[in-house]
């Protein structure tokens, strides 16, 4: 099994439990982890045996922008479960979802979910 990875992916979101967090989308990164079998692809040389990786990332972007969660543990998993639902080739995703500007006297609060079959 192979993996692909997108590494800080940066969209944003209407997330947060306050008030002040529901009036404006925030700022989030988003690493993720792909598991699918790349092997064809490895000996094709041709982008239809692969995943588009181009594809999961505009589909991660269209999820959050469209999602009005209050936490990010729910955000993170919705994303998860769209992922291996659209794309059959993943086996097995592993997200970290980043709300950077959270916290003024932190970098970054983040969860990482993870789910699939693991290879």
């Amino acid at each position: 099994m192979q993996k692909i990875f997108i590494e800080q992916l940066e969209t944003s979101s209407l997330i947060g439990v306050y008030d002040w967090e529901r009036k404006n989308k925030q700022r989030l990164l988003i690493d993720i982890e792909l598991q699918a079998d790349l092997s064809t692809a490895a000996k094709s040389d041709d982008v239809e045996d692969t995943l588009n990786y181009a594809q999961v990332a505009a589909t991660v972007i269209f999820l959050a922008q469209k999602a009005e969660f209050k936490l990010i543990e729910a955000l993170a998993n919705n994303l998860v479960t769209g992922i291996l639902e659209q794309f059959p080739l993943v086996s097995f995703v592993k997200l970290k979802l980043s709300k950077p500007d959270i916290l003024s006297n932190a970098k970054n609060v983040a969860v990482e979910f993870s789910k699939g079959q693991e290879v």
